[in-house]
């Protein structure tokens, strides 16, 4: 990306932070890097990661600059405002959120809190473990720097990992600012590095050798992918302006999120969305919204309007098909594309459309409603319906349940429900409790629920509390931008 020039980014040096204390790192990501195992007792490593020293770090750190939609109204110039890239190792860029400001911090301090730091590692790396399209996190490192929001709080810096942050609000600013060249720079750096495929004979002949054209279809199925994911498992971004869509299809930060208790469709997980905008039910269309500004951006380069829509309505299709496979799935149905192709299917999409109606009206815990269901698919003995107001009804599709499952082609009933439907999921009050016991130096809790989202599939059952339905108190936390 730094090839790019000057256009781009802006160079930008992290500012240190007080007694760093490295709180967190995964191991997993680690890997990605071929760092060794203990890199945290090596000497520089904690420093590199907290932003106090820039000698290991791959180049010359720097911040992109990009503009946006934010809630629907274009914003204009944006830009890593807290996020600082210090290069790329292993075919990863390595970027360090809350390392200070940076030209388009926009007179903020460039800063991240430890609340919202703590709830960026933990979701990174659960959505990772779910199986979901998504940027790392290597490490969480604290501190005693202050930080001022609605109260004074500690600083923190994530280390975050990903092939590439590249936005469309990157094409959105260029676009913009009439800059052609720096456009089309962009789009060939993308297609060349991460979509090589739109050179081959099969785009060339789709798209009359218009590799824009194939680049918005290719970006339009990973985003319909990445879509289908985080409504199979009730995740709500919170905040899905173009700025936060990455050009990958990777789930790209994590400011206010939520994983659904009470399946409710209608659920804004963000208190700062007072319209709506991002409810649960409005992901998909607010996805193809957003990819539809991109298609605009990229119009330029594509110069057919007409075959621009075209490509952009590859989601339309895209979608359907991703959630009718992450619901086979979770259903315990065969991964056959005759099966999962077909969106007018008899079986399939009616158990899946009867079963979210009962879950919606009945405001029944989504995972743990999976989790049971995948019990009963194994022993044939679960309390199911118990979640439901009307057990009759619920009843009655078990039923449909059971006589599906002898009609259709199944997965292995011991095994696969119970590795597609998690145990455990990184719950609003879970992320609470993590919080206030960091704030008060105590880690364990960190610790132990890491373990938990690194394997959540697994039954851990003497920390089954974390699976658990979420307290009174919980209906009172609010989770907006600020952070």
């Amino acid at each position: 990306f730094e090839s790019l020039g000057q256009a781009f980014f802006a160079p930008n040096q992290p500012v240190a932070i007080d007694s760093p204390q490295l709180l967190a790192q995964s191991a997993s990501a680690s890997d990605l890097l071929n760092w060794p195992a203990n890199w945290a007792d090596q000497p520089g490593f904690l420093d590199l990661v907290a932003g106090n020293s820039t000698a290991l770090a791959p180049s010359s750190p720097w911040a992109s600059v990009y503009s946006g939609h934010q809630f629907g109204i274009w914003a204009g110039q944006l830009g890593d405002g807290r996020a600082i890239t210090l290069g790329e190792s292993g075919g990863y860029e390595v970027q360090l959120k809350g390392a200070g400001p940076t030209p388009f911090s926009r007179r903020g301090d460039g800063r991240a809190v430890l609340r919202s730091s703590i709830r960026e590692f933990l979701c990174s790396e659960a959505m990772h473990n779910l199986g979901i399209p998504t940027t790392r996190a290597l490490s969480l490192v604290g501190s005693h720097t202050p930080v001022w929001r609605e109260e004074q709080e500690t600083a923190a810096v994530v280390a975050r990992l990903a092939p590439s942050f590249i936005r469309f609000g990157h094409f959105e600013h260029f676009a913009n600012h009439n800059q052609i060249n720096e456009l089309q720079a962009l789009a060939d750096f993308v297609i060349d590095r991460f979509y090589p495929q739109c050179h081959t004979a099969h785009y060339q002949n789709r798209w009359d050798n218009n590799r824009y054209l194939a680049l918005l279809e290719l970006v339009s199925e990973r985003t319909a992918e990445m879509l289908g994911h985080w409504q199979s498992v009730g995740f709500c971004h919170g905040v899905m302006n173009t700025d936060n869509m990455s050009i990958l299809g990777l789930t790209l930060d994590y400011g206010p999120f939520q994983f659904l208790d009470a399946y409710d469709p209608h659920h804004v997980c963000n208190h700062s969305d007072t319209q709506g905008r991002y409810a649960f039910y409005k992901q998909p269309n607010v996805a193809y919204w957003n990819l539809f500004c991109l298609g605009q951006a990229l119009l330029p380069l594509a110069l057919d309007k007409t075959r621009t829509v075209e490509a952009l309505e590859t989601f339309k299709t895209a979608y359907p098909k991703a959630l009718l496979r992450r619901f086979s799935e979770k259903l315990g149905f065969a991964a056959r594309d005759d099966l999962q192709a077909d969106l007018n299917h008899p079986t399939l999409t009616p158990l899946i459309e009867q079963c979210l109606t009962l879950l919606a009206t009945d405001k029944v815990d989504f995972t743990i409603f999976w989790r049971q269901l995948s019990h009963y698919a194994q022993s044939g003995v679960s309390d199911v319906t118990d979640w439901f107001i009307d057990t009759n009804k619920a009843k009655a599709w078990l039923s449909l349940f059971d006589q599906a499952h002898e009609s259709l082609s199944l997965f292995s009933k011991t095994d696969h429900m119970l590795r597609t439907n998690p145990k455990y999921i990184l719950r609003n009050h879970v992320g609470e409790q993590v919080i206030v016991a960091a704030k008060q130096g105590d880690l364990s809790v960190l610790h132990t629920v890491q373990q938990l989202i690194e394997s959540p599939f697994d039954e851990h059952p003497q920390h089954a509390a974390y699976a658990g339905l979420p307290p009174d108190w919980a209906k009172n936390i609010e989770i907006s931008c600020s952070s």
